[in-house]
Order: C-alpha cells, then structure tokens, then sequence
C-alpha cells in the first residue's frame, strides 16, 4: 500500500531472489542431515581398510635402560663433628716474681719440658745457699754426737737432738731447692703456644696462667652416634675423616659412649686421626665415615631414582616382558658421581632414559643404552619417546 508520498514500502517477499536463498539454505540442511545419517545407516564394507589411528592400540613408549649386577659395598655410617686437639692446658706460675726471661713466642711448638718462661730469683739463692751451710753444720753436729756416743762420752739425747736438727735443715734445703725450681716455667707436653699471657718485665703472681699449650697430634674427632646406629660401631673400627677445607684422614675410633644423651638421645664418639704435621687445626668441622658392614647394591646416576604415588623412593626396572617394576630402594653409599643403592634384584634392567613417562606395570619397548649412543652423562635424562 502506497505511503503518504506515494511511495510503496520495501517488502523483502518482493524480491525475486528470496525464495531461491531460502530453498538453497533448506537444500544444505537436507543433504548434512543425510550425510551424518549414512555414518549410522551405511556401515563401511568389510573390506574397507580402517583409517590409521582411528581405534588402534598406542605403541608402547621407549625407553633406555642399562643392565646392572649387584656388587659388595660397604655400608658406611655418616656423622658430623668437630676437631679438637689431644690435650689442651694452661700453664700456670708455680712463684711470684718479675719475669727475667721469655724464650719463647706465641704459635711457637715446644717440647716436653721446654722453658717458657723464668722468674728473677731475688733472694731464693742466698736462702738456698743459708740451706746448705746449715745442712754442711748439722750433718757435722750429727757425726759429732754419735762419734762421742761411741766412746762413751755422750749421750742418747743429744744424738737424738742432732739427728732432728739435721732432719729439719735437710727439710730446708729441700724447700729451697724446689723454690729456685719454681722460678722456671715449663711445658708439661710438647705442643703449641697457643697463646701467651706474660711479658718480659712483668711481675706474675703465683697460681697466675702464664701460657696455653695445645697438643694437636693426634686430634679428636668427636661425633654423636643415632641410637640405630651405635651398636655397629666398635673402638677400634677404622673411620675416614674429610676437614673442612678438603683434607681427607684416615682414622680410629677411639671412644664410644654408653650413655645416651637425655635431649637428643644420641650417644658420644670420637675418632683418633694422626697430625703429626699439626696441618689440620682444632676447631675445625669434619664428616666423619665409619664403615659399618657389607651389603648388596647397585651403582647408579641420582637421577633415575623417583617417587611414586605413596611418596617411596625407588628406581624403575623393565623385567623380561617388557614391562615396568617400579622396586622401593634405600641408599646405601651416596659418591660424587652416582649413589650405591639396595632393594633391587641382583640383576636388573635400570630404566635410564625416560623413567619419567612410564609407570609401573606399563608395557614398554626397550633399547639399551649403549646401542643408543648414551653416557653415564645421560642417565636419568627424559625425553618424549624414542620410536621404532
């Protein structure tokens, strides 16, 4: 119907290609309908090859692995400790008096005996020298009274007076003798000052400490042993001892505790380790390594130890059909270039490469390592797959 303007409206039935469009969409709709359907109506003929892929088992993935014979290793127990010397003691003054002489330096070894330090001794000589003139006089006075006695002239009492001033002068020189001793310092062992409490000049009281000596030949290593493992360690065992800084001895165990600490309940070692040298310091921190028997195991790369879903940790093996065992594993000796483990079969195929994308009980193609081309570098390595 025409507008106000006379103008007829556009009207999209009046257009000649609107039924076409709509029969062709109605078209397209017909034949995808009858297409999905033959999929269900019009199975595919025997005959027709299935596509590939389509339904198909998945090929197994491959992995390396790496035959491995148990051997004997020793089981080894592992502790932390401390160095200390052998004897360790502070050299006091037996006298009081200023010193006179000092033939020694701090970080200076000495001897058994040697002089440290010497004292002035003032008036000690002349009361040493009074001593033995008395002594001279009342061993005289002695001889005198028993030569009388003997002839008849004297008489008991005055032997016995000269017999007991002589005791008492002998009972001086003594004491004299030992005070002129006191003036000179000595070292009790040999060892090393360690340090030096005393300057040439300096007047030291008696009972003062002059010097600290410090014997370190041999050192102590004192260690704390788990209540698991004491029993395993005897006197006597030999231990290796690595110091700090890399210095690596072999050592003895000398001491263990029988009484376990009451807040660690652990108990005390300490391991003997000669130093002659005096190289290795006191103080120093040491790890101490104690062989404690032999045991069956495997070598092989930290990186093929995994964990499974309960959280063991184990190594994954391949037996004889190709299939996956995942064996829950305890270390037995930890090296720089690999562990010593136990809990494996004595003969093994240790998966090496891909031990990541396969599980237990998983059926797998296995290639050997050494075929592959593989170092020790790249055990443990994971890689997607390696196809036939």
């Amino acid at each position: 119907m025409p507008d106000a303007d006379g103008e007829r409206p556009f009207d999209a039935a009046d257009d000649p290609g609107a039924g076409r469009s709509r029969w062709v969409a109605l078209a397209l709709v017909a034949l995808i309908v009858a297409w999905m359907a033959s999929g269900l109506l019009l199975p595919a003929g025997d005959g027709e090859a299935e596509a590939p892929g389509d339904g198909g088992a998945a090929e197994p993935v491959a992995v390396a692995v790496r035959e491995s014979t148990a051997e004997s290793v020793t089981r080894t127990l592992r502790a932390e400790g401390q160095a200390q010397p052998d004897r360790e003691t502070a050299v006091t003054a037996e006298a009081t008096g200023e010193i006179a002489e000092l033939p020694v330096r701090r970080g200076e070894e000495v001897a058994t005996g040697a002089l440290i330090a010497r004292i002035a001794p003032g008036r000690r000589e002349a009361e040493l020298a009074q001593a033995e003139a008395d002594l001279t006089r009342a061993r005289r006075d002695f001889d005198n009274a028993q030569a009388l006695l003997d002839r008849g002239a004297g008489t008991v009492d005055r032997l016995a007076e000269a017999r007991a001033a002589l005791a008492a002068t002998e009972a001086r020189l003594a004491a004299a003798r030992e005070a002129i001793e006191d003036l000179d310092i000595r070292a009790p062992f040999a060892g090393r000052v360690e340090e030096l409490e005393i300057e040439l000049g300096e007047v030291i009281l008696a009972g003062a400490t002059a010097a600290r000596i410090v014997d370190l030949s041999p050192l102590g290593v004192r260690i704390r042993l788990p209540q698991t493992a004491v029993g395993a360690v005897q006197e006597g065992q030999p231990a290796e001892v690595t110091f700090i800084g890399g210095t690596t001895r072999q050592g003895t165990v000398v001491f263990v505790g029988a009484r376990a600490d009451e807040a660690t309940r652990t108990f005390e070692a300490e391991v003997e380790v000669p130093n002659d040298d005096g190289a290795i310091p006191a103080g120093i921190s040491a790890s101490v390594r104690i062989p404690v028997g032999e045991e069956a195991g495997h070598f092989v790369s930290p990186a093929v130890l995994s964990l499974d879903a309960a959280g063991r940790l184990g190594v994954k093996t391949v037996d004889d059909e190709g299939l996956v065992q995942f064996h829950e594993i305890e270390i037995v000796r930890a090296q720089s270039d690999g562990v010593w483990v136990s809990g494996l079969p004595e003969r093994a195929r240790v998966v090496t490469v891909g031990q990541g994308y396969v599980g237990e009980g998983e059926r797998v193609t296995v290639r050997d390592e050494a075929a592959l081309g593989l170092g020790r570098a790249r055990e443990g390595a994971d890689i997607p797959q390696v196809t036939e």
